[in-house]
């Protein structure tokens, strides 16, 4: 089995974010001028703004406000489309004072909303074996963005963490990475290399490493190849018109752990892109099984 979502899924997906996006804050501004200028049906239209206000609000929150991570299913994002959907319901159905046209921005602002967080944020992906815990890391050599090459051999006899992120594109990568980063010297500390791989070309993630300036290693994939050989790729990954000096294949994102014997000890196979782990996660299992570096 393959880790990456159907071609067919994964195209669709690509296409889906900024429409839906755009779709959504146009009603959401609409609903609001409606509320002022339609004084029978405001009531109708202000339940229209709320049912369309979730998809803008945690897209714009994921894109500028460096966000690592979020709940699964967005209860509470949820909760506030619901609550528009009803509002605008039964300002139609109970009330009578509203027409269709509300109701109707209202659900298909809730639609949009449920297919982002249901289908869009899942991968629909299987975890790949050769990154199961208790497995050695599988042997690789990949270049990273100065020019130098690094193998997995060299990562035996210290405990290593593996990134696998989709990109400078992506704003939940970028979150994490300066995350880790900003404990940079807990890592070195405690004798930690840290990989950080990308299928993105080599000056991007020299941009990457010239931003955050930390003893990490950035590595560049070159075609996904290793992503491809670990069941860890995603075709049509990187949605349509928004990286532009990005090819479409990316690689799910992806956290590895090993101890310094080069075993796997912590693995995390996301299926929700805005699911991470948080550093203190596998940095108490690297403590609690004893794999620090000695």
């Amino acid at each position: 089995m393959t880790a990456s979502p159907a071609g067919l899924d994964a195209r669709y997906k690509s296409i889906f974010i900024a429409p839906a996006v755009i779709i959504s804050a146009v009603i959401m501004i609409g609903a609001v001028v409606m509320a002022f200028i339609d004084y029978r049906e405001r009531v109708a239209w202000l339940g229209a703004a709320l049912a369309s206000l979730p998809l803008p609000l945690i897209v714009g929150r994921l894109m500028w406000m460096q966000v690592a991570r979020t709940s699964d299913n967005l209860p509470v994002l949820m909760f506030v489309s619901a609550a528009g959907v009803i509002v605008a319901s039964w300002e139609k159905f109970i009330e009578g004072t509203a027409g269709w046209l509300p109701f109707s921005a209202a659900l298909a602002s809730a639609a949009l909303f449920a297919l982002y967080t249901y289908w869009y944020s899942t991968f629909g992906r299987y975890d790949s074996p050769k990154l199961s815990v208790g497995n050695k890391l599988p042997d690789f050599e990949l270049p990273d963005h100065e020019g130098g090459i690094v193998r997995s051999g060299d990562l035996i006899g210290k405990p290593a963490v593996l990134l696998f992120y989709r990109g400078n594109w992506c704003p939940l990568c970028m979150a994490q990475i300066s995350e880790i980063a900003a404990r940079y010297k807990e890592f070195v500390d405690l004798g930690i290399n840290v990989l950080l791989i990308s299928p993105q070309q080599e000056q991007h993630s020299r941009v990457l490493a010239e931003r955050f300036d930390v003893p990490f290693r950035f590595l560049v994939d070159e075609d996904n190849r290793l992503a491809e050989e670990l069941s860890i790729a995603q075709s049509n990954g990187v949605p349509a018109g928004f990286a532009k000096d990005y090819p479409p294949d990316t690689v799910l994102p992806t956290l590895v752990v090993t101890s310094p014997t080069g075993t796997i000890v912590f693995s995390d196979q996301t299926d929700n892109y805005r699911v991470r782990p948080e550093p203190d996660v596998f940095l108490a299992i690297l403590r609690r099984s004893g794999a620090l570096a000695t």
